[in-house]
């Protein structure tokens, strides 16, 4: 609104400009003026400005600027909110860092370009500036503590009379967060301070084909002392459900995640066919696709060969809590197919075994050898 009107105004402006000139030029019999280059003493291009040429580029000058503050005004106030934001979140970041060893940081000294550079942490938790007589401790200090204790020596010592100090991080191998598991690119990268989870796994490039609904959030040390300040429990593990979180968007599951902390996104999990199946291997699970039945295991098995002894199949269920370590679910599949048997729900890891030679014994012999060799077979993925 506010550059419609001054471009009106300038419109206006130009309009009786015009007049005036036609005036001008009809009583002007010169309208001309050469210049000539003094330094160079001969001419080097010749410049014709009558009233009108002069008259317009004024008008058309005011217009511009004009316009142009316009737009300055109108734009300023919503950059300098960004800018204000951005500068809020980075201050709050920056106060509440806490220097950890082997982090790597950058120290200016105002007028003192000898000790203005990157310094290494100790192990221990030092750092040594050239002409101090003695290394600082800065372990669990602040980037503001660590530059008050550099002022306060340097003041000390004598070596500075007015120094003035700033600290910032460069890389620090502590405050980094880990993801790994079922995402796309799985890697550790440093956070200045508190992230959360939907930031991590964006910075993964999202989730992989074959990922869980299921998130798991180790916890490290610096969420282990922050969060109890914060009325939080603290576990060791966190589980979060991803796919609530992607559909609700409900902030509580979109936790905070410490530097030190590992998320990792479990893989759906596989499920074995083997035995008298056209295709026999494993078959990932999705976020889509998060169970099998045994009919639907068949189908992706591309069905049963001719030999196969549907009626004599089992499914075959690992585990600790079983005697043996395993247990073997009878699966009557000519009868499942045939819809006289209920369609049993696999579960992860588990083997779906069809036999093609009759017998106890051969029976026995093949889930043996279906276990030895599952983990072995080709796995399918949609």
């Amino acid at each position: 609104m506010i550059i419609c009107d001054c471009v009106l105004i300038c419109l206006g402006f130009f309009i009786r400009v015009e007049v005036r000139i036609s005036a001008f030029q009809r009583s002007s019999k010169k309208g001309q003026i050469m210049f000539k280059i003094a330094k160079q003493g001969r001419p080097f291009s010749a410049f014709f400005f009558g009233p009108n040429t002069v008259l317009k580029a004024a008008a058309f000058s005011a217009m511009l600027a004009l316009a142009g503050l316009s737009v300055a005004q109108t734009a300023h106030p919503v950059s300098m909110a960004a800018v204000d934001e951005h500068r809020a979140v980075s201050n709050s970041a920056q106060q509440e860092y806490l220097i950890s060893p082997d982090d790597l940081l950058d120290v200016y000294i105002m007028d003192v370009p000898e000790l203005s550079r990157t310094y290494r942490v100790s192990p221990t938790g030092q750092v040594t500036l050239p002409l101090l007589s003695r290394p600082l401790n800065v372990a669990d200090l602040t980037l503001d503590q660590f530059a008050d204790l550099a002022t306060q020596e340097l003041k000390t010592q004598g070596l500075v009379t007015d120094p003035r100090v700033t600290v910032n991080v460069k890389e620090s191998r502590t405050h980094s967060v880990a993801i790994t598991g079922a995402v796309r690119k799985p890697q550790i990268y440093f956070v200045l301070w508190r992230t959360t989870l939907l930031d991590v796994i964006s910075q993964a490039e999202g989730l992989a084909e074959d990922a869980s609904s299921v998130a798991n959030i180790s916890r490290g040390e610096i969420a282990k002392r922050v969060l109890p300040t914060k009325g939080q429990p603290v576990a060791e593990v966190s589980t979060v459900d991803l796919e609530k979180l992607f559909q609700t968007g409900d902030p509580s599951l979109n936790i905070d995640i410490y530097p030190g902390d590992r998320v990792t996104v479990a893989p759906a999990g596989i499920v074995y066919v083997v035995g008298a199946v056209n295709k026999p291997g494993g078959f990932a699970l999705t976020a889509s696709r998060k169970r099998l039945t045994v009919l639907q295991a068949v189908a992706l098995a591309e069905d049963m060969k001719s030999t196969a002894k549907g009626n004599k199949a089992m499914i075959v269920r690992r585990g600790p809590q079983y005697p043996g370590g395993r247990e073997e679910i009878p699966v009557k599949l000519k009868e499942v197919l045939a819809g006289k048997a209920a369609d049993i729900p696999l579960q992860v890891e588990d083997i779906l075994f069809v036999p093609d030679s009759p017998g106890r014994k051969a029976a026995l012999r093949g889930v043996e050898a279906a276990i030895q060799v599952a983990t072995g077979l080709a796995i399918y993925r949609p």
